[in-house]
Formats: structure tokens, C-alpha cells, sequence
């Protein structure tokens, strides 16, 4: 017993150790981002139903490190600052799938190619997601109210135009990346590891390739799977890994990676009561649809390209000296206490 136990957690630590470095530079980077997004412009942009819209929500969505319960109250604030139906349904599907902290830890975990075709991935589902909106969905009348919001920076009112400096948003920046954000995922990042740790251990590689392995049956168990289940888009990143190890193709992982950040439950009754059970409709069926027949391109590119997956899985945490890998892993584990502590301490 106490052997499988040391086995899982080295199983664990190795997969911890690799994905550090760059879990702290996506968190980094994401911090960056919030600096510098400026929501009210976002909502400007995203007003008109059309192209133009669907097209820069998915954009916009696509770099920004919110997980599929995170994305809701967002994507609420910028429908009720004027975004179209199909521009809010673009941006829910682009930002959860992707960010910058998922690509970050894709190409430690999975490969080059998986980590640039997965936010193409996410960011043509959303266009499809929004354009099917715009066509099929009922035509908007009016034009939605628009509520001021408070200054993320200092907590006051948006009426006039405020100046901060650059540490000002340079702090917010860090606060927002290393508590807040990290402070959401670090808990289900973890658990995400753990399970990728457990599936390498203990799942045989002869039962992901006969059940799992590739084919469109196994994109829908996957997408069956993936639909209700709450799992941010870095959290997800391990678990695919493991699988791709055990023999599940690399589109089959993707349908898995699409669908599971994708939407969750509390997504799917969010977006039913705050878009109207015909978007909920177009919603579902544009992310299953699109998630299937990307997996499906991804395993032919793999195929015609003449790549094997298991040869390139996760070689970028190689390249990194060990001692780099060693402190990342320390520094990490020292910050998720932390911002799991700051969340508690600001609920409590």
C-alpha cells in the first residue's frame, strides 16, 4: 500500500514539476492582461449583432484566464453593457477553452502542436457559436441597458475617467493573477495533477486503447463526460496528458479539453435563464459538434504529418535544468497557500 501510495505521488510531483514554471509565467502573464482590459471598450465593440462582434468576443475571449463558472458573471456584465446574444455565447465559449494560462501549461504538458491547435480550436467553436446565434437565434429588440461598474482599481464609480498609475494597475495586475486567479484555480489545478497522476499509475494502456483510444464513439463518451463537468481549462491540461500517455488519441483529448472548460451544469442554467433556452440550444449543440469534428482534423493533421504524440508529450519540461523545475515547484506550491488562504480570509 505504501508503495502504490509513493508511486502515485512521484507520478504527481513529476507532472507538478514540469508544469510549474509555466503555470507561473501564464498566471504572470494573465495578470498583464487584466492590467490592460478595459471591459467598457470590450462592451462597445461587442454591441452589434454581426460578424464583427461574434469575431472580436472570441478574440478578446481567447487569452483570458477565466475558468467556465468565472466566465458567467462576466459574460452577465458585458450583456447587460450592451454585447449581442451572439457576441456574449462567443466569448463564453472562447475564454473558458482557452487563456493564457492553459497554453502555458499545455505546452508543458502535451505538445506543440496541441497547444496551438487548441486555442484555434476553442476560437472557431465560438465563432460558430455566435454566427449559428445571429442566424438562428431570435432578433434582438432595442438595445440593452447599460449599468456603470465600479473601478477595478480603487472600487469607485465609473462616472468620470480615472487615471492610475502604472504601479496602481501593475499592483492590481499581480493581485488578480497570484490571489484571485490562482486562488480559483490552485484547488482544482491540484486535483486535476492528482488525477493525472492516478490515471498513469493505475489505468492499464490496454483499456484506453480499446475503449478510449480514438474514433468518434470515443469523442462522444468523451463529450458525455466532459458536458457537465466543472473543470477549468489548466486543470483539464494534466488529465488529458495522462490519457494521451495511456494511449487515448490526441482528438479524442481535445474533445475532452474543448467540452469539459467548455461549460459546466451551473453554465448551462446560467445561459438558459440569462439567454433564453433557444441559445442554450445553439450554445450545446455548436461546442459538441465543433469539438467532435476538431478532434477528428487534429487526429488526420497528427496522421498526414506523420507525428507520434507519445514522442513529443510533454518534452518541453525537459528543456528546463532541474533546479529551475525545483524552485518553480516550491515558489508555486508557497503562492497557491497563500492566495487559498487570502480567498478563505475575504469570503470568511
Amino acid at each position: 500500500m505504501v508503495f502504490v501510495l509513493m508511486s502515485v505521488i512521484k507520478e504527481v510531483w513529476h507532472t507538478f514539476d514540469d508544469a510549474s514554471l509555466y503555470i507561473l509565467f501564464g498566471i504572470f502573464i494573465a495578470g498583464l492582461i487584466q492590467m490592460f482590459v478595459d471591459k467598457d471598450k470590450i462592451a462597445k465593440h461587442l454591441g452589434r449583432p454581426g460578424f464583427k462582434s461574434v469575431f472580436l468576443a472570441g478574440v478578446f475571449g481567447v487569452p483570458l484566464p477565466l475558468c467556465s463558472c468565472g466566465v458567467i458573471p462576466t459574460a452577465v456584465s458585458l450583456r447587460k453593457n450592451g454585447a449581442s446574444k451572439g457576441a456574449v455565447l462567443s466569448f463564453l465559449i472562447s475564454t473558458p477553452e482557452s487563456g493564457i494560462d492553459s497554453i502555458a501549461i499545455s505546452y508543458a504538458l502535451l505538445d506543440p502542436l496541441m497547444t496551438v491547435f487548441r486555442p484555434i480550436a476553442a476560437f472557431v467553436t465560438a465563432i460558430v457559436a455566435g454566427i449559428s446565434e445571429n442566424i438562428l437565434g431570435r432578433k434582438e429588440q432595442g438595445s440593452v441597458i447599460q449599468q456603470a461598474r465600479m473601478c477595478e482599481c480603487c472600487g469607485e464609480g465609473e462616472q468620470g475617467h480615472h487615471n492610475h498609475s502604472f504601479a496602481q494597475k501593475f499592483r492590481y495586475g499581480m493581485h488578480y493573477a497570484f490571489v484571485d486567479l490562482l486562488g480559483d484555480v490552485a484547488k482544482w489545478l491540484i486535483l486535476g495533477i492528482i488525477i493525472g497522476g492516478i490515471i498513469s499509475y493505475f489505468v492499464p494502456q490496454s483499456f484506453i486503447e480499446n475503449f478510449l483510444g480514438s474514433g468518434w464513439q470515443a469523442m462522444l463518451v468523451m463529450l458525455l463526460v466532459g458536458l457537465p463537468l466543472y473543470v477549468c481549462a489548466s486543470a483539464s491540461t494534466p488529465i488529458a496528458a495522462a490519457l494521451i500517455a495511456k494511449g487515448m488519441s490526441p482528438g479524442v483529448a481535445l474533445v475532452f479539453l474543448l467540452a469539459g472548460p467548455g461549460t459546466n451544469v451551473a453554465g448551462i442554467l446560467a445561459v438558459g435563464k440569462f439567454l433564453g433556452k433557444r441559445s442554450l440550444v445553439i450554445y450545446l449543440a455548436s461546442l459538441s459538434i465543433c469539438a467532435v469534428v476538431m478532434g477528428l482534423l487534429l487526429n488526420q493533421i497528427y496522421l498526414i504529418s506523420g507525428i507520434d504524440v507519445k514522442t513529443t508529450l510533454g518534452k518541453a519540461g525537459d528543456i528546463l535544468p532541474h533546479y529551475i523545475k525545483l524552485i518553480s515547484a516550491i515558489v508555486l506550491i508557497i503562492l497557491m497557500i497563500i492566495s487559498i488562504f487570502q480567498l478563505k480570509k475575504h469570503h470568511d
